[in-house]
């Protein structure tokens, strides 16, 4: 059995399965509620019952006082319909809306994704969760201060934990760290989300992405948002890298292709080694994304990897048509003290 849930200050609505929470139906279904903890302490998700009935399968939450009950706040990452519903809560329509916030978090596994990549498993405190948009980074915190910027990989509704992935800079003050020394357990700090780096889902065009390295780390997190979500329009991911060993999540990017119509991806090797034996596309991959799209006035096109795959995707793109509101990008200036630091 499911019921309904009508947001009256938007109009919008979206189904609840039985056995699913209020929230949890929301984000499932591209609805952007706020939440914070998502385990009622924190009082993020806090909205009004305006009509039907509410059951919470584990006891109402102690955030949750008589008096909220009795005005009809509820806590909606704990809430499950016993009725169709009619809410009133705040909705997120961009990355500002979204508090930025400093949290401890433990390094829960290291993994090496090529010779020069390595991912990190971040776990927050048991009673927190990072509310993020696809596309979104965060900000390690190092002890003296200062800031490493890295991409959020994971999508946001798989926020149990969150993934990095660090491209070893040489003389990269954190990813040297990363790569040398750094232990699962350890503790860290991060600021997050932050960026402007998401996919615009309110846009109906067809999606082109292009990612240069690490910058399929966005691009990522980007693409497992919209599959979950069933995005309806065409997806063109175009991974340029310089070798076949860089392709450090080829099978993944190749798997969401293969089981879905709709998404399409182009591996494309700068300099292949002989030993790749590569038939596939080379050169840069802007070029590829030329050639296969002479006009491109009828898409949006994000962009995430090294400034100098960025600033050249944007002059070609623009000669090909391509209008400058529909083009987002993500450079990973690794060179500044805020930058990042995993191209």
């Amino acid at each position: 059995m499911s019921f309904k849930v009508q947001i009256d200050s938007s109009d919008h609505a979206f189904d609840v399965d039985d056995g699913e929470s209020v929230l949890d139906a929301a984000l499932r279904q591209g609805v952007a509620m706020p939440y914070g903890c998502r385990n009622g302490a924190c009082r993020s998700c806090k909205g009004k019952l305006i009509d039907g009935e509410v059951a919470y399968p584990d006891g109402t939450p102690k955030a949750l006082t008589p008096l909220d009950t009795a005005q009809g706040w509820t806590l909606f990452c704990k809430a499950h319909p016993q009725t169709d519903l009619r809410i009133e809560v705040e909705e997120i329509d961009s990355a500002g809306d979204i508090v930025v916030r400093m949290m401890p978090c433990r390094v829960l596994a290291k993994n090496q994704l090529a010779h020069d990549v390595v991912q990190l498993y971040l776990q927050l405190a048991q009673s927190e969760r990072l509310q993020f948009l696809a596309g979104q980074y965060v900000d390690i915190v190092m002890r003296d201060g200062r800031r490493r910027a890295f991409s959020l990989a994971n999508p946001p509704h798989d926020d149990d934990r969150l993934e990095l992935q660090i491209r070893r800079v040489p003389g990269g003050t954190f990813s040297e760290y990363a790569f040398e020394r750094l232990k699962e357990k350890a503790l860290l700090r991060l600021r997050g989300p932050l960026g402007s780096f998401y996919l615009r889902k309110k846009d109906e065009r067809p999606v082109i992405l292009m990612a240069g390295g690490t910058g399929f780390s966005p691009i990522k997190s980007i693409i497992e948002d919209a599959l979950h979500e069933g995005h309806p329009h065409n997806m063109h991911l175009y991974w340029g890298v310089r070798a076949r060993r860089d392709l450090y999540m080829h099978d993944l990017a190749s798997g969401w292709a293969d089981q879905n119509e709709n998404f399409h991806y182009t591996p494309v090797l700068s300099e292949p080694d002989p030993e790749d034996n590569w038939r596939g596309r080379t050169g840069f991959v802007h070029e590829a994304v030329c050639q296969d799209f002479t006009d491109l006035s009828d898409y949006a096109v994000y962009m995430s990897g090294p400034p100098v795959m960025v600033h050249a995707g944007r002059d070609a793109f623009t000669q090909h048509g391509l209008d400058p509101a529909y083009m987002h990008s993500d450079s990973f200036e690794h060179a500044y003290e805020t930058g990042h630091d995993q191209v």
